[in-house]
C-alpha cells in the first residue's frame, strides 16, 4: 500500500492526499493580538504576583520573634531586571519587525513544554505492523493546546543569504529537511544555519519516488542521508520527511533501521503569493506543521524573504507564535 502524504516537490506541485483538502489562495485572517500591546500592563501583574507572593512565602510557617523586626525588601532589583530584560526582547522584535517588513511584531513562542507530547501516527496514514513494529509515525499536527505552528522548510535548492540574516534578526524557528543532490554544491550554507540554532533533518540523498523503489533502495536513500548529515553537519537526524510526503511500510521500516524516530509530513504549505490547506476548513490549528521550500525568483514570483511575510502574516494576525518542532519531540 502507498500513502500519499501530499506533494510539494518543486515548491509548484502543491498538496495532494487522500485526506479531506483543497487548494486556493484565500485565507482568513482573525482578529489576531499585537505583540506589542499591553506590554507595559503584563510586566505590572508579573510584579505584583511576584510580590503576593513573596509576600505569602514570608508569612506561611515562620514565626518572628518578639520586639521590632528589620523589614525584607522584596526583590525588588531582580524583578526590575527581568521587566528591563522583557522590555529590551519585546523592542527588538518589534525593531526587527520593522526592518523587514513584517505587517506586525511576531509573537514569542510560550516556553518548550517540559512533557512531550505523545505523537502518533495521525488517523489513516498508518502502516500495517505500525504499533507492532514500533515505526516511526507519520504526523502533520503536533498535539498540543499551545497556540503555536511549526515552519519546515525542504530540499535546500535555494541558498540565499538574506534569509538567514532575517530570521536570525526576527528570532523566528523553523526546521530544515535537505537532500543531498541540491546542498552538496554549498555545506557551508547549511552549517551556518546550524550553527544559528536550526535543526537540519533528513530528506533522502535524490529526493525519489520512495514507494517505488525496493527496501533495499529506499534504505541507501535514507540511511545514506544519515551518513551525509553526520559527516557534514556532525549529527544523525532522529528526523525524517518521505519526499513528495509519499511512503509505505518499507520507507518506516528502513528510516526506523537508521535511528529514525518521526516522519512529520505537514497540514498547510505556504508559498511566496498563497497558502494551501490539507483541511476542509482551510485555518490553522494549534500544533499544525507548515511546508515551504527553499525557493526563489527561479520558481515563485518573489523571494524566501517575501514568503517570509506572507507566512508571518498569516500566523500573527490569527494569534499564532512560531515554535520549534524539535521542542515538542
Amino acid at each position: 500500500m502507498v500513502l500519499r502524504g501530499g506533494s510539494g516537490a518543486r515548491g509548484g506541485a502543491g498538496l495532494r492526499t487522500g485526506a479531506a483538502f483543497r487548494t486556493g489562495a484565500a485565507f482568513r485572517a482573525g482578529a489576531g493580538f499585537h505583540a506589542g500591546a499591553g506590554f507595559r500592563g503584563g510586566v505590572a501583574v508579573l510584579a505584583l504576583a511576584a510580590l503576593v507572593s513573596s509576600c505569602a512565602d514570608d508569612s506561611v510557617g515562620v514565626r518572628g520573634a518578639h520586639g521590632q523586626q528589620a523589614l525584607k525588601a522584596p526583590p525588588a532589583r531582580a524583578l526590575d531586571s527581568y521587566a528591563s530584560r522583557l522590555a529590551l526582547a519585546q523592542a527588538q522584535r518589534v525593531a526587527a519587525a520593522k526592518r523587514w517588513g513584517l505587517a506586525k511584531t511576531p509573537l514569542a513562542a510560550p516556553p518548550a513544554p517540559v512533557r512531550k507530547p505523545v505523537i502518533r501516527a495521525r488517523e489513516g496514514f498508518e502502516v500495517d505492523d505500525q504499533e507492532e513494529l514500533g515505526l516511526p509515525p507519520v504526523f502533520t499536527t503536533v498535539p498540543t493546546k499551545d497556540k503555536v505552528v511549526f515552519l519546515t522548510i525542504d530540499d535546500g535548492e535555494e541558498k540565499d543569504p538574506t534569509f538567514l540574516r532575517m530570521m536570525s534578526d526576527l528570532r523566528i524557528p523553523y526546521t530544515a529537511f535537505l537532500s543531498n543532490y541540491l546542498i552538496k554544491d554549498n555545506y557551508p550554507y547549511f552549517r551556518k544555519m546550524r550553527d544559528r540554532g536550526v535543526t537540519l533533518n533528513n530528506h533522502t540523498l535524490h529526493h525519489p519516488y520512495l514507494p517505488g523503489l525496493s527496501y533495499e533502495e529506499q534504505k541507501h536513500e535514507i540511511c545514506g542521508m544519515q551518513k551525509v548529515m553526520k559527516r557534514q553537519f556532525g549529527k544523525r537526524p532522529t528526523v525524517f520527511r518521505p519526499p513528495y510526503g509519499n511512503y509505505n511500510r518499507d520507507t518506516l521500516r528502513a528510516a526506523k533501521s537508521c535511528g529514525i524516530k518521526y516522519a512529520p509530513i505537514w497540514d498547510e504549505e505556504v508559498f511566496v503569493d498563497h497558502w494551501e490547506y490539507r483541511e476542509w476548513d482551510r485555518d490553522l490549528h494549534p500544533g499544525d506543521i507548515v511546508l515551504t521550500h527553499f525557493r526563489g525568483r527561479n520558481d515563485w514570483k518573489g523571494t524566501m524573504p517575501d514568503m517570509v511575510r506572507r507566512f508571518m502574516k498569516k500566523v500573527t494576525d490569527e494569534g499564532y507564535a512560531v515554535a520549534r518542532l524539535e521542542d515538542y519531540l
